[in-house]
């Protein structure tokens, strides 16, 4: 018997069953209309042996860091998305993916998960967590158009990611309360007493037969690195242990749990690099890790580092057994199907086998269930983008900010100097020079000439980011240059200059390149890394080793984000809890006028044996 969706989510709320098991919870889904279950125990070995190699499957989708996108639309171009390979995002087109698979293997023989970083990314869901924030005591409370969509599009379980908290807690937990679907979270933790601040699993029973039901255990994951990244908002509230070690004590209670088949939802990359270094005793993408060292996981699904991956396989060094990964590429351009066959064998379902593809959204027209519902705040958001704040006499691109000094990048290491300049007016540190620190966010930013638009700011600086000012020496801040220096690869002088191949890029992501505002140097990457800066000055001096700055830094570098040296152990002399992009959008109402001549200093520049690269 086939069930539309509809049927498909009343006949799962009807059938609901169990209760929460060491934290986790098991819920009963979707089981077909059938008689009483046989009351004699001679009745059920009957069964059994009549079960026993019977091989059935079952399919998980899965999703990762949506952050934010439902419809296939650019609120900082204002324009439907689009990129030179012709993808498309939005769960509005992974809806209709879900229910083509749903049709394929049948509905009530599917679940749909998430693995994190949800409620961030877009001005849709800023507007939803600042302008008519979700976290409120008002009598009226909007609804979020993240929990709208996957609520309608009937997902199973997601795990927290790390930019749930961007927000602060109250919004994340107000994110969670509009949910239909329960967000998973085995290691964030209430800080006082180290208890799950959020479930750790949930077991969903998927009935295969007439007769005895598949449990499908789902574990949540997120990363160890927010309480870097967000301490602001989870220091002493809230704390993040590892991966592997939570998932080695919660995958044998599911299994004790009765769960027949582990999939672990996984806000952590597969085998990358760490972007904190040691600051934390726990690796930032420890996915794979877990896969081979935790016994009985039978799936990942992996997010956290936008990557498309449709199937890594790991063997796990105690069982033996291979353990299928997959990695949708981000903001629902592709969507992970995990697909199963399992066999009835000595009482219990096993896994025969699994496999795991991703398939993708540009290939589906959008959901009109999912747009239709989302009109309206869509509507309201793209107004809000669209209000004009001031103008600018020329326009100005971030496409050449990785190479050379630009007034775009500029622009933002102004206004956040300017920011701290005014804090810190009068004070103990009055007297200091103060710098800033910028990196190229969004290849494609533009300021345009003429008009300017909240979006266009916005555009520019795309993360909740808020800005802090630290103490640093002049030694301190040549070793931070040299730092971000080896974003570029060596060059010899005289070779041909690739662009494309110029920065590693995939290894040093360009918010991980700074610039600093107000000093003037030289990178010369004919040099080895940490050899690099040259001519470091001042206001046309060379700059003093032990002469202190003011350093204008988001609080993501401030707080040891990309493991800079340092900026997180230097002295805190002031903080802002608005987020930069709103202290550009300010200033540039206040000044009405984008002006480069007030701000750009052409101050950095590329060599090779003192010779420009452009």
């Amino acid at each position: 018997m086939s069930l539309n969706r509809r049927d498909f989510v009343t006949r799962s709320a009807a059938t609901a069953a169990g209760a929460a098991l060491a934290g986790g919870a098991v819920v009963a889904a979707a089981a077909p209309a059938v008689a009483a279950e046989p009351s004699t125990a001679a009745k059920g070995a009957k069964d059994d042996k009549k079960q026993q190699g019977r091989k059935q499957s079952f399919t998980v989708m899965g999703t990762t860091d949506l952050h934010g996108r439902v419809l296939n639309w650019d609120y900082f171009t204002d324009a439907e998305y689009v990129d030179k390979a012709h993808n498309a995002v939005g769960l509005a087109k992974i809806s209709t993916l879900a229910n083509q698979v749903r049709e394929d293997k049948g509905w009530d023989r599917c679940l749909l998960i998430d693995s994190g970083d949800i409620i961030q990314g877009t001005q849709l869901t800023y507007y939803y967590a600042r302008v008519e924030p979700i976290a409120t005591d008002a009598d009226t409370v909007p609804d979020h158009p993240m929990a709208v969509a996957m609520n309608l599009m009937g997902y199973d379980a997601a795990a927290l990611g790390n930019h749930e908290f961007n927000y602060g807690i109250p919004t994340v937990k107000a994110f969670e309360d509009q949910c239909e679907f329960p967000l998973l979270g085995a290691n964030a933790l209430h800080a006082k007493n180290e208890k799950p601040a959020f479930k750790p699993y949930v077991i969903k029973e998927i009935w295969l037969d007439e007769d005895k039901p598949l449990r499908v255990g789902i574990l949540g994951l997120t990363n160890p690195g927010i309480a870097i990244w967000d301490k602001a908002n989870v220091s002493g509230k809230m704390v993040f242990p590892g991966i592997v070690e939570t998932a080695a004590k919660y995958v044998p209670r599911m299994k004790a749990a009765g769960a027949d088949v582990i999939v672990v939802s996984a806000h952590s990359g597969i085998d990358e690099p760490t972007t904190y270094g040691d600051q934390l005793p726990w690796p930032e993408d420890a996915s794979g890790e877990m896969a081979e060292t935790v016994a009985d996981i039978d799936a990942v699904l992996v997010g956290h580092t936008h990557k498309e991956v449709a199937q890594r396989l790991i063997v796990n060094k105690k069982t033996g057994r291979t353990v299928v990964l997959s990695e949708p590429l981000c903001w629902g351009q592709r969507l992970s199907c995990f697909d199963f066959e399992v066999e009835f064998v000595g009482g219990h379902w096993k896994v025969s086998s699994v496999s795991s593809r991703v398939l993708n959204s540009n290939t589906v027209p959008e959901n009109p269930e999912i747009t239709n519902a989302l009109i309206g705040q869509h509507k309201k958001v793209v107004a809000y983008v669209n209000q004009n704040i001031g103008t600018s006499k020329i326009e100005l691109s971030i496409a050449e900010s990785r190479f050379k000094a630009t007034p775009i990048i500029d622009l933002i290491g102004k206004v956040q100097a300017d920011a701290v300049k005014a804090a810190l007016a009068g004070g103990q540190y009055a007297n200091l020079p103060v710098l800033a620190q910028a990196a190229p966010f969004n290849r494609t930013a533009v300021i345009p000439s003429g008009q300017v638009k909240l979006r266009d700011a916005a555009g520019l600086y795309i993360y909740e980011n808020t800005l802090e000012a630290r103490v640093l020496t002049g030694a301190q801040l040549k070793d931070y240059l040299e730092f971000s220096a080896k974003y570029y690869n060596q060059l010899a002088p005289g070779a041909p200059v690739d662009k494309d191949a110029l920065t590693g890029a995939e290894t040093t992501p360009d918010y991980n390149y700074d610039s600093l505002y107000g000093l003037s140097y030289d990178i010369d990457i004919s040099q080895p890394k940490g050899q690099r800066i040259v001519n470091l000055s001042f206001q046309g001096k060379p700059i003093d080793p032990a002469a202190e700055f003011v350093l204008a830094v988001n609080n993501y570098r401030a707080n040891g984000g990309g493991n800079f040296p340092h900026v997180a152990k230097a002295k805190l002399v002031w903080s802002n809890s608005d987020e930069i992009r709103n202290t550009m959008i300010a200033w540039v109402k206040a000044k009405g006028v984008i002006d480069p001549a007030d701000f750009f200093t052409n101050s950095w520049r590329l060599v090779r044996a003192g010779q420009p690269v452009f």
